[in-house]
């Protein structure tokens, strides 16, 4: 039987008071008896294949005016509840890929349900501003009161954006912006570099860079998809600039019993990356910053060390060039913290975070001396959509009240328990459990065991996702809680016991 979407609005809709973000308690035990989105399905139940029929009929029709392959199936969101997607053909999911992990707080949740029922709000909603020349008269404060309520700590600049690669794309201008003003010394710009830069040649377009890293993906605009490097579709038969690659750590697993290797590992990649800034002037394309990801989602779920991210960050300290962290796809609370490097203990604040994906909004905080200089150079007709904040205040509201970054952690040591676990019984298929709060990872002993897996997973209504050569991803939204947990990595164990 189908579950109808219901639930009451959870607490009260007092202000998120700076910061969200800061330190989150040690996991325990989750009190939360109840989901935390009422009426959602207490289990799987599967109708049919997926994609079923009426998925299949809907692909066809949609093939005619689109080229869309990568379809997996056709959800029904007016069904879709909590943790449990539902598609067209009837058939309840537990939903732990959640969009490419950019659902917050799970499907239909009441709090958002009803964000736009003040005639304000749809006002908001229906007349989209240009927000860089008209914004409304409360837009200063909504930046205040939502997006920097969820402020990386040590950044109070925020730009919101439409999407996760304009916000690299950005991000990137800023670090040229700040490489290029220190050349000038102040001076403005002359008659040359302004006639020049409208034909692309120098010296109004300088040959300048940015320093990316082997799987690393930061979306698929041009500068962005020069610094993406997880999968060859993504960037074949597209002309790109030439900037420098290195590599990022490859950890060998478990952690605790390799220490010196991945010290080692951790030291390699370093001194690679430093090497790559400090030639990089000689090779006549200076490199301006750096971005990295905290956790390389699509090109794997790699993992960095403290020491890795804290060298980073040294480095860039050394040679005077941006620290930009990809927070995309962890940011916004799925390791257990609002942002992932908050864990690194780094000595200083990024000077760039991108953001997007459960932020509901895309979007770049920065420190204040990146702030450009002139007007019109960080712009687009929108730069972002208040609406999207209407939303994300609830979400960040919900968040607190209902301390989700606590059971973030309390449900992700139970799912990085039982993925070792099953890690242990199955060496032959599992190795490398990883993640933080329930941004988790799993690797198959191959590419096509890891695709048999996921099928066979969706086939008894868990719904997750892949990355990498041979990774199974977990991307559950913040309401996933321990039982949810539980009935994952039971499927998972009964596709793994008829393998």
């Amino acid at each position: 039987m189908m579950n109808k979407l219901g639930g009451i609005v959870r607490g009260d809709t007092s202000k998120i008071q700076r910061l969200l973000s800061t330190a989150t308690s040690p996991a325990k035990a989750t009190s939360q008896s109840k989901p935390y989105v009422v009426g959602e399905p207490s289990g799987p139940t599967m109708k049919c294949e997926v994609p079923g029929p009426q998925s299949k009929s809907l692909l066809a029709d949609l093939s005619k005016i689109q080229s869309m392959d990568s379809v997996h199936f056709f959800a029904d969101y007016d069904k879709s509840l909590g943790n449990y997607i539902v598609d067209v053909d009837g058939n309840e999911m537990l939903d732990m890929f959640t969009q490419i992990s950019s659902v917050p707080i799970g499907y239909n949740h009441p709090a958002l349900l009803s964000a736009f029922d003040s005639p304000s709000a749809m006002r908001v909603l229906v007349n989209r501003p240009a927000l860089g020349v008209y914004p409304g008269a409360d837009w200063a404060q909504k930046l205040r009161d939502v997006m920097l309520s969820a402020a990386p700590p040590g950044l109070d600049q925020v730009t919101t954006m439409m999407c996760g690669s304009c916000s690299n794309e950005n991000a990137f201008k800023l670090m040229h912006f700040k490489y290029m003003e220190k050349l000038r010394e102040g001076r403005t710009f002359t008659a040359e570099e302004m006639e020049s830069c409208m034909i692309n040649q120098a010296p109004g377009t300088p040959n300048l860079s940015v320093l990316s890293f082997h799987g690393g993906f930061h979306g698929r605009t041009i500068a962005s998809l020069a610094c993406t490097h997880s999968k060859y579709i993504h960037k074949i038969d597209v002309p790109l600039p030439n900037w420098p690659v290195s590599d990022f750590p490859r950890y060998k697993y478990p952690l605790e019993e390799n220490i010196r290797e991945n010290e080692e590992e951790d030291n390699r990649c370093l001194a690679l990356a430093e090497e790559a800034i400090a030639n990089s002037g000689n090779n006549g394309c200076p490199i301006t910053g750096v971005i990295v990801e905290p956790i390389q989602a699509e090109g794997g779920d790699h993992h960095g060390s403290n020491k890795w991210f804290q060298g980073l960050q040294q480095i860039c300290k050394k040679y005077d060039i941006v620290y930009l962290i990809d927070e995309v796809q962890t940011g916004g609370g799925p390791t257990g913290k609002m942002w992932c490097h908050e864990w690194f203990d780094l000595e200083d604040s990024p000077d760039i975070v991108t953001f997007s994906k459960k932020m509901l909004t895309g979007g770049l905080y920065h420190k204040p001396e990146l702030r450009p200089k002139q007007p019109w150079r960080i712009f687009n007709t929108w730069v972002g959509d208040p609406g999207k904040l209407i939303l994300l205040d609830a979400v960040l509201k919900t968040i607190k009240k209902d301390d989700l970054l606590g059971n973030t952690l309390a449900t992700g040591d139970i799912l990085l328990s039982g993925l070792k676990d099953l890690e242990s019984r199955f060496p032959q298929y599992l190795k490398n459990t990883r993640g933080r709060g329930t941004f988790c990872a799993i690797d198959c002993d191959t590419g096509a065991r890891r695709d048999d897996v996921l099928a066979k997973l969706r086939s008894l209504g868990v719904h997750a996702g892949g990355c990498g050569e041979a990774a199974i991803r977990l991307r559950p939204a913040l309401i996933f809680q321990p039982w949810h947990a539980h009935i994952f990595l039971q499927k998972l164990e009964d596709v793994l016991l008829a393998q």
